[in-house]
């Protein structure tokens, strides 16, 4: 009898003292849940895209309940999303400032046409490891292999005569297709700003006039008729400064390569044109 009393009673020993071990790790090495990030990232788009700046939705949703992020840095949510993470965290809603993607630059097939005829893989980033920067005249140009086009879920983009065209009213500002351009000519923009630079070469004018008939040359013409400051030759190239344009369309009207566009300005040129 003692022969199976004994090693029973051992046994549900050993088993008491590993179950209050178990309790006692859950305890210490539990993981709290924050439930206020849970919710957040339940109304979060899901796109995982980056464009708050953070690694995902999830680590997004972390930061704000930290108070380590603001609440209307999701550009794909807008502001419906914004208004929702403030009533989680009961604080008042920031305004979203809408932005959306714009491919800064105006080398098409005959402005900037190619050095060599390449064949291989359909892909931006192949292409511009090639010498050169890629088969491009100008090495900052759009390449037009549309790898910008496979980052986009929104069906914003497409190539027309050589270069990506983004759809302003489809793009959703997550910023994919500017963190997948090779040549960094793709650029986050307030979505209300209609003026824009459409050139990113650091060329001088001299080599610009060579490599591409639709490049900036630097001539600060632009910045010298600038009414309000916002905008100046940097390192060869116009840069508008956003926070001071006032879309009044005169550096546009002004640029003599026309690479400044404005929809007034070229409904104006185009109206000349027909003349």
């Amino acid at each position: 009898m003692n022969t199976i009393l004994i090693p029973a009673l051992a046994m549900g020993a050993v088993g008491i003292v590993l179950g209050a071990l178990l309790a006692w790790a859950s305890k210490i090495f539990s993981v709290q849940v924050d439930e206020n990030a849970e919710k957040i990232s339940a109304i979060l788009p899901g796109a995982n895209c980056g464009s708050c700046g953070f690694a995902g939705c999830s680590g997004y949703a972390s930061a704000i309940s930290s108070g380590k992020a603001k609440t209307n840095l999701c550009n794909p949510g807008g502001q419906a999303v914004a208004d929702k993470i403030a009533e989680i965290m009961g604080i008042s809603a920031e305004a979203v400032e809408p932005v959306c993607a714009m491919v800064m630059c105006s080398g098409i097939n005959d402005a900037s046409p190619k050095k060599y005829e390449y064949f291989g893989p359909s892909d931006c980033e192949v292409v511009s490891r090639l010498q050169g920067g890629g088969n491009k005249s100008c090495s900052y140009g759009c390449l037009g292999f549309g790898t910008c086009i496979k980052k986009c879920r929104y069906g914003a983009i497409s190539i027309e005569d050589g270069i990506a065209v983004i759809d302003k009213e489809k793009c959703e500002g997550c910023g994919e297709c500017a963190a997948a351009c090779p040549k960094h000519i793709i650029k986050m923009v307030p979505k209300e700003y209609k003026i824009h630079v459409k050139c990113k070469s650091c060329d001088m004018g001299a080599v610009m006039k060579n490599t591409c008939s639709a490049g900036c040359i630097g001539c600060k013409i632009c910045e010298k008729n600038c009414p309000s400051d916002a905008i100046h030759v940097n390192n060869n190239c116009a840069e508008i400064d956003y926070s001071k344009c006032i879309q009044c369309g005169i550096c546009a009207a002004k640029c003599p390569r026309k690479i400044i566009v404005s929809p007034e300005v070229t409904k104006i040129c185009t109206e000349e044109s027909s003349l």
